[in-house]
């Protein structure tokens, strides 16, 4: 008797501590930030260039909060127009900076022909601030 109330007793203490022991931190998911549209304020590079040469542009932008951050570069159609937009990230926590101050990245163009172009991001909900560039 004494025997199996022993085994019992053991039996009951491993299945408490196998469950208190598990834990489900390991479902937590993954903090995945939020991403917008940044709107560009200005762009400074270069007005003429060569074929085949790299050329890089200092484009500035407004984020929403001073936590904003630039995320990448992707394309965008206003009406029939293409060009270019900023996208910009933000933690999904809270930023208690409310104040932005404008953000900058470099924009690389490379041409592989010589002509006229034009690099256009954008500047509000309807319309590109656009810089020209001419390749000789």
């Amino acid at each position: 008797m004494k025997s199996f109330k022993l085994k019992s007793i053991l039996v009951v203490l491993f299945l408490s501590i196998s469950i208190v022991s598990c834990s489900n931190d390991d479902d937590e998911k993954p903090v995945v930030p939020n991403v917008k549209a940044a709107l560009v304020t200005e762009i400074k590079g270069p007005a003429t260039g060569k074929v085949n040469d790299e050329l890089s542009y200092e484009v500035t932008f407004v984020v929403d909060n001073a936590c904003g951050e630039f995320d990448k570069i992707s394309e965008v159609t206003i009406g029939a127009v293409k060009g270019l937009q900023v996208i910009a990230k933000y933690p999904s926590e809270v930023c208690i900076q409310q104040v932005p101050d404008p953000k900058k990245t470099v924009y690389k163009f490379k041409a592989t022909a010589k002509g006229t172009y034009d690099i256009k991001f954008k500047k509000s909900e309807t319309e590109f601030l656009t810089q020209k560039v001419v390749i000789e």
